[in-house]
């Protein structure tokens, strides 16, 4: 396995991740569960994580294929602004994420304002990272290109 491919395998992770914790948090807002809001601000820290390595690998492929004939140039730029700004998303959303569980430390209650900025943050997050990971697989696949 090279960088692409790990770049590629860890790629799903904050993408779909961020779909599911996200439903999460939205269940635990309507059933009231102190428990599952804590779950889900554990699993955003967690994807804010696992998003530092999804950079240096990106940086990583994008040197190994900045030689081949069929790639893009400017597909390729388009596609690192892209991840910047998704993962710049991902790490405000670890750091809310964070600073909720500080706040219901001790077994306090999270303020209700901090998880609907959490939710709100995922919800922008999610966006960014599928816009990134369609224009990722636009570099490779041209029958999924817009025209």
């Amino acid at each position: 396995m090279d960088w692409v491919h790990l770049h590629l395998a860890l790629n799903h992770v904050p993408v779909l991740g961020t779909v599911f914790v996200g439903l999460l948090l939205g269940a635990a807002l309507f059933r009231k569960s102190d428990e599952l809001k804590r779950v889900s601000l554990v699993g955003f820290v967690a994807l804010a994580v696992v998003s530092i390595p999804i950079k240096f690998t990106g940086d990583f492929a994008s040197e190994k294929l900045a030689g081949a004939e069929w790639l893009d140039k400017s597909r390729m730029a388009a596609h690192e602004q892209s991840a910047d700004q998704a993962t710049t998303c991902m790490f405000l959303l670890g750091l809310a994420a964070g600073f909720g569980l500080w706040q219901g430390r001790g077994g306090r209650k999270v303020r209700p304002v901090t998880l609907w900025v959490v939710l709100a943050l995922a919800a922008v997050t999610f966006l960014l990272m599928a816009r990134t990971a369609n224009s990722g697989g636009e570099l490779r696949h041209e029958e999924i290109r817009q025209t």
